[in-house]
């Protein structure tokens, strides 16, 4: 099924939020002692649409009208909410510090956004409190 947004991309004003440059992300990693490699289910696809809103994604099957309750693909600004809620590139996020005796604070607080907005991390693609990983397809180190 494939739903078509583009009247509402159109009457949306953008989300001006930028989408981070992936070499400015993984750059930012050098001289940290710790680092901590998320990967999100589903991106914004876990991000719940403002009740309110939820009306305007609607659509028809012959089965009855339905709405989305979490943000869908093909909404303009889609990626720029969800980057909002950290250092995050597509479903990838990053937790860095310098020094290191900060990192579990910082990590804690990014749980706190995941849990405020019951985000689901993907385990196997997790990797907590490391000196070295992959993100994205980077080495980092």
């Amino acid at each position: 099924m494939c739903v078509d947004y583009t009247n509402l991309n159109h009457a949306c004003p953008k989300d001006s939020f930028p989408f981070p440059q992936i070499d400015k992300l993984i750059d930012a990693t050098a001289g940290h002692e710790l680092v901590s490699f998320m990967d999100a289910y589903s991106r914004y696809n876990q991000v719940f649409m403002h009740l309110d809103d939820q009306a305007h994604t609607s659509f028809i099957t012959d089965r009855g009208l339905y709405f989305y309750k979490v943000m869908p693909f093909g909404l303009k600004n889609a990626g720029a909410t969800y980057q909002h809620h950290g250092e995050v590139y597509a479903d990838g996020m990053l937790v860095k510090n310098r020094p290191s005796d900060q990192h579990i604070t910082n990590l804690s607080t990014m749980f706190d956004v995941l849990k405020h907005y019951n985000m689901c991390l993907n385990p196997i693609k997790c990797a907590f409190g490391v000196a070295s990983g992959k993100f994205l397809g980077f080495m980092i180190n």
